[in-house]
């Protein structure tokens, strides 16, 4: 399961979505869509307009965790 730390890198640098939009020219549905966990599938371009954005690796955006793993994240 891939947990998104992208709500919480935007909140420790404090940039609103709309800043990012501007930012990087996402659309404002897709990175919605990604801030809030709805996506399916994400762009290369996308991804690496977000690292360059926010000055960080993907595995800082996105981890990778165990199912049983991301069960005792949530909790």
């Amino acid at each position: 399961m891939l947990v998104n730390h992208l709500p919480t890198l935007l909140a420790e640098r404090r940039p609103k979505v709309a800043d990012a939009v501007r930012a990087t020219g996402i659309s404002k549905t897709t990175l919605h869509k990604i801030y809030n966990d709805q996506s399916t599938r994400i762009d290369f371009d996308t991804i690496d307009k977000l690292c360059k954005y926010l000055e960080v690796e993907v595995g800082d955006i996105f981890e990778y965790v165990e199912e049983s793993e991301s069960e005792n994240i949530e909790k």
